[in-house]
């Protein structure tokens, strides 16, 4: 491991800009963030929905905070209180150099506190980077296309990058990591969110082993010209996957209501084909059909089920039968 003083490394950055937070988090609960490129933007993607401001791309950081640094700010507010230690950048968090050492230390200071890394997946096919992120609790990677031409045009990567070599790393990473892996997809409006390519993600999601996959849009004002999909046509998209995929729908900020009614059995073959979270029904679901939700849990053909920290209804048969597959 290297030495972590590092005198060699730029100290160029305000030490307050490290540590952000904490966030509470719907998905990850209480985060304190960790900035790994606290100075500016240093990425190897300029995504087109990006909140920050448009950047070249890059294959390395030019501008490094020591590890040193990072550990003595982190420690002035870690406490019991934090779920989640959050590895992010402006960019980038695993073109951080001193990404092997700075995890190290963490696992010395961090008690029960889980150490997560939110990624793009592309430095997965260093083989540094994949064995410095299997030391982590959780880990998040996007992957928002599979077609080389709409992987280019979404994530705007750098060109060494082929969207080829991400899938098989990220493939390989599922089946030897043993921590939470979450998988994030963010569709763009005529973009990623064609059925051909749709398609494509789920049939690599297939053959990957994901605790949960995080399906989102543009949120926040993007860096370019470009639209997000509507909370309805997440929904659409969200039933194309295969019902055995953990596909939960992250982006409700801009949602706007598409009450329908269903019946009992409506509501069963919902849930059936994708568990719904209470904020799905509340978008989904008109009075009545809420009432026939409300029986069918006091009936126990419903039930709810924490996943990963957020929790979703679906049919009681369904954990039966999952349950009885884990017991053969």
């Amino acid at each position: 491991m290297q030495n972590i003083s590092l005198t060699s490394v730029t100290e160029s950055v305000e030490k307050d800009n490290i540590i952000f937070g904490p966030i509470h988090s719907r998905r990850f609960g209480v985060s304190l963030g960790v900035d790994l490129s606290p100075s500016h933007k240093q990425c190897n993607f300029d995504c087109l929905y990006c909140e920050l401001a448009p950047a070249a791309t890059v294959a390395k950081q030019d501008d490094v905070v020591s590890v040193t640094a990072i550990i003595e700010e982190l420690q002035k507010h870690l406490s019991d209180k934090i779920d989640v230690i959050t590895l992010t950048a402006n960019g980038e968090p695993t073109l951080y150099p001193y990404l092997d050492s700075l995890i190290e230390e963490l696992k010395k200071i961090k008690g029960n506190t889980q150490t997560l890394i939110l990624t793009n997946s592309a430095a997965l096919t260093d083989a540094k980077v994949f064995d410095s992120l299997l030391e982590l609790d959780q880990v998040k990677l996007s992957l928002d296309a599979i077609s080389p031409d709409v992987f280019k045009k979404i994530d705007r990567p750098h060109p060494s990058i082929k969207i080829e070599d991400i899938v098989q790393a990220v493939k390989n990473f599922s089946k030897a990591y043993h921590g939470k892996l979450f998988i994030e997809i963010l569709f763009v409006h005529g973009l990623n969110d064609t059925d051909e390519e749709i398609a494509k993600l789920n049939n690599v999601l297939m053959e990957i082993d994901a605790s949960r996959i995080d399906i989102g849009t543009i949120d926040r004002p993007p860096a370019y010209p470009v639209m997000g999909v509507s909370y309805k046509e997440l929904h659409e998209i969200a039933q194309k996957f295969d019902a055995s995929l953990p596909v939960h729908i992250a982006s409700r900020q801009h949602a706007e209501a598409n009450q329908q009614s269903y019946t009992k059995e409506e509501i069963i073959n919902t849930l059936d084909k994708r568990p719904l979270t209470q904020e799905d029904i509340e978008l989904l679901f008109d009075e009545t059909s809420k009432e026939f939700l409300k029986q069918l849990l006091k009936e126990e053909s419903v039930s709810k089920v924490l996943r990963e920290n957020i929790e979703f209804y679906m049919p009681t048969q369904n954990i039966q039968r999952k349950r009885a597959k884990n017991e053969h």
